[in-house]
């Protein structure tokens, strides 16, 4: 973990480095700075929990370079937020796949501006607070009219909150929605343009957001005494009793989750091998070579679903349940039977 972090205190996708993937003229995305997935605050997440388990000191810096990073990473306003990933050099927004273009992203500020609440329970510093009002305002002015959001593929009312484009060109916040043309990769592509229908299935072009409980909490810790707020902050109390969670895996955290299989079937399901087959909610396409020199297509009979023709391998939900080892059910069985063994 600690090789893997940048200088500027950020860590890439993936490690060791690799820069051998590039697609269609844009470079490698795996080595940027990233925060989709979780990839930085989960790190500073485990960091500090390492911190607090072994008492190492030297933690400490690597994980403030971090929460400083988070801070410098969110764009200047009116479009105050935070991108998925960023140039190393540079830290302006980057793209990734090829259905993730370089932008400013309403869904990824909504769990930075919570990630920022957190630094500011765990450090007592208010430049954690300063800049989500800017960000909330940022939200705000992203609100679809209704007419507009009506028109997107997905929508479904909302009680509280609105809809917004998911992915803004960080020059200038123009929506880009995400459409896709041919079967495959060989003969199609990803796109983006302002049309807000007929976008892809598998990853939305809008995300819907309430900015108004970001600004409840913000509030809300504004007026708190910061000493009961940071009362249970490992960085600042090391020798407190501050309990780590007793399962990383945090489905299981507070007693095992009701419902599923027992323990005693869970042992006599178990395969020879030591893995569990269980119904897989997506598969893929077993992959063959695709023809060479297709020509590029517009058709868009794939536009909005999960998958395209024969030879194309992006996962999907199967029509009838397909047996087969499944990291998630793995996860949660190993997480129940630990959870039986040391309770």
């Amino acid at each position: 973990m600690l090789q893997s972090q940048y200088a500027n205190g950020g860590w890439p996708q993936r490690y060791p480095l690799m820069y051998d993937h590039p697609f269609r003229g844009k470079e490698d995305y795996s080595s940027f700075v990233t925060l989709n997935d979780d990839v930085m605050p989960a790190n500073i997440e485990f960091l500090i929990q390492c911190y607090q388990e072994l008492g190492r000191k030297d933690l400490l810096r690597p994980i403030h370079k971090a929460l400083d990073l988070s801070l410098r990473l969110q764009q200047p306003a009116p479009l105050a937020g935070w991108g998925d990933q960023y140039f190393v050099k540079t830290l302006k927004p980057a793209h990734a796949r090829s259905y993730e273009p370089r932008s400013v992203n309403t869904g990824t500020t909504v769990r930075m501006v919570r990630a920022m609440m957190d630094y500011y329970r765990l450090t007592g510093e208010q430049k954690f607070l300063k800049g989500i009002p800017a960000a909330i305002d940022f939200l705000r002015s992203q609100r679809l009219p209704d007419d507009v959001a009506r028109r997107y593929t997905y929508y479904r009312p909302i009680n509280e909150g609105f809809l917004a484009p998911r992915f803004l060109l960080p020059e200038d916040g123009t929506p880009m929605y995400v459409h896709r043309r041919g079967s495959n990769v060989g003969n199609g592509e990803y796109y983006t343009d302002g049309e807000i229908s007929g976008t892809i299935a598998h990853y939305g072009s809008c995300a819907f957001i309430n900015p108004d409980a970001l600004e409840h909490d913000y509030h809300a810790l504004m007026k708190a005494n910061v000493k009961e707020v940071t009362a249970s902050s490992p960085l600042l109390y090391p020798k407190k009793n501050i309990a780590v969670p007793t399962y990383y895996y945090k489905a299981y955290e507070g007693g095992m989750r009701r419902g599923g299989l027992t323990v005693q079937e869970i042992i006599r399901s178990q395969q020879p091998g030591g893995g569990w087959l269980t119904p897989l909610s997506q598969i893929s396409n077993v992959y063959k070579p695709m023809p060479e020199n297709q020509v590029p297509s517009r058709d868009t009979k794939c536009a909005t679903t999960f998958v395209g023709d024969e030879y194309d391998t992006s996962p999907y939900t199967p029509e009838k349940p397909v047996l087969g080892y499944s990291t998630r059910s793995f996860i949660q069985y190993m997480a129940q039977l630990i959870h039986y063994v040391k309770p």
